[in-house]
């Protein structure tokens, strides 16, 4: 535990806006404070845009406090418009009570949910959302609140000038009487979240200061930027998941193997539980050798097996050497199919001419007989790592890896998979 809990969230560049910082500081550093984040189920898994809230709920756990998880299945009916330029698709509730599991499932395994000393709660909104007529609902919170209070958010204003819906209008109420509910159930004092949910938090204490005549606090954390001005947490376009299946342990090392170097530094700062003494001297020696990527290797196991164990990591290691070095035979099978599952493949047929310089035809990665004699004789044609020059050479059972795979390269770096 830290001596200054609050300190150290500062230090690590993770706090950007907080209500009533100095009541708050002493109360995190003097006692046991429950505190939640919420997480609408959007999609039947978290990406690592949810990264930094979850594993901020760990490093509050970790100092004594009470993490809990709101799973959002009521608030996920109708979606947050917080800066989001248009309305979300609405989804069923059979959809979004699939995805809610799905994602309590994902939040086990970074939180503790059976710690003896300070265990974590995981809680739905639909529970109560679910049940609250609308009658009580206007009366009971709706009459907290005037219009012009709820227009004056941030969040709201973006989008007024081009629509915003009643629906998502009233989703700043909802999140504010789920921080009611969950300080009358369970004696929540402090909401955590993205800068981007400020004025949903400030509702929330609003509500409870007027309700129940108590203080509460907010806390929001910095949305991340990359040093380059892309969007955090996708590549390529695509979102990186925290779902093995979506996105493969290998891809997912890949990210952040791959972080900038000047953003490198900041995000060990908040995606790891090393201290910030140990970051420091990382930074130090990074700083000195930078083509050692020190920081970007520390961060990518850390990462990795923070969200899908050793094992894992240590697979993504080896696919990452194979595909380096070109020597890919020791691979199995998953790896094969996790490091090459965006490479052109093709799926060799029983009727297709196995003698490398047809299968280079036939497979599209040559296009034509002379470019690929010429770069079989050039040495530019790779069979499982092993340059071929044999014109004549014919692929067999022996050249099977995990006896379905033989990998092609081309050039350094232009792979091929043919698949049978």
């Amino acid at each position: 535990m830290s001596s200054d809990f609050f300190q150290e969230l500062k230090d690590r560049g993770l706090v950007f806006q907080v209500t009533d910082e100095e009541a708050l500081k002493k109360q995190l550093n003097e006692e046991s404070v429950k505190l939640y984040i919420g997480f609408d189920p959007t999609a039947d898994s978290l990406h690592i845009g949810h990264l930094l809230p979850v594993l901020t709920l760990r490093r509050f756990q970790q100092n004594g406090h009470v993490p809990i998880a709101l799973v959002g299945g009521g608030t996920g009916m109708i979606g947050d418009p917080s800066f989001k330029d248009a309305e979300r698709q609405l989804n069923t509730l059979d959809t979004v009570k699939a995805w809610s599991q799905s994602i309590k499932d994902q939040l086990s395994g970074i939180i503790d949910f059976e710690s003896k000393e300070n265990p974590a709660i995981v809680a739905n909104n639909y529970e109560w959302l679910g049940e609250v007529s609308l009658i009580d609902f206007l009366r009971d919170v709706g009459k907290n609140f005037t219009i012009n209070y709820m227009m004056s958010k941030e969040s709201v204003k973006r989008r007024i000038e081009t629509g915003i819906s009643y629906t998502e209008f009233a989703y700043q109420l909802l999140q504010a009487y789920d921080f009611l509910q969950l300080f009358e159930r369970y004696g929540c004092q402090l909401q955590l979240g993205g800068s981007d949910q400020w004025g949903n938090i400030t509702s929330g204490i609003e509500l409870i200061r007027r309700e129940k005549e108590a203080q509460a606090f907010g806390l929001t954390m910095p949305l991340i930027t990359k040093a380059d001005g892309t969007k955090f947490g996708k590549t390529e376009g695509n979102a990186v998941w925290l779902d093995a299946e979506k996105t493969s342990p290998y891809e997912f090392y890949q990210f952040w193997i791959n972080t900038d170097d000047r953003d490198a530094v900041k995000f060990l700062k908040y995606f790891t539980f090393l201290s910030l003494e140990e970051i420091a001297a990382i930074e130090k020696e990074f700083a000195e050798a930078p083509e050692k990527r020190l920081a970007q290797r520390t961060l990518a196991k850390e990462v990795t097996t923070l969200v899908h164990g050793e094992e894992a990591y240590e697979q993504a290691v080896r696919i990452s050497e194979a595909l380096f070095s070109g020597d890919v035979k020791k691979l199995t099978a998953d790896e094969i199919k996790q490091g090459f599952k965006d490479v052109k493949s093709y799926q060799v047929k029983a009727e297709d001419d196995l003698s490398l310089v047809e299968i280079l035809i036939t497979a599209g990665i040559e296009n034509s007989k002379r470019q690929a004699r010429e770069d079989i004789t050039n040495g530019a044609i790779y069979v499982n790592g092993d340059r071929v020059q044999d014109l004549a050479y014919v692929l067999t059972e022996e050249d099977k890896l995990a006896d379905a795979f033989v990998v092609i390269r081309r050039g350094k770096k232009k792979y091929f998979m043919l698949q049978f």
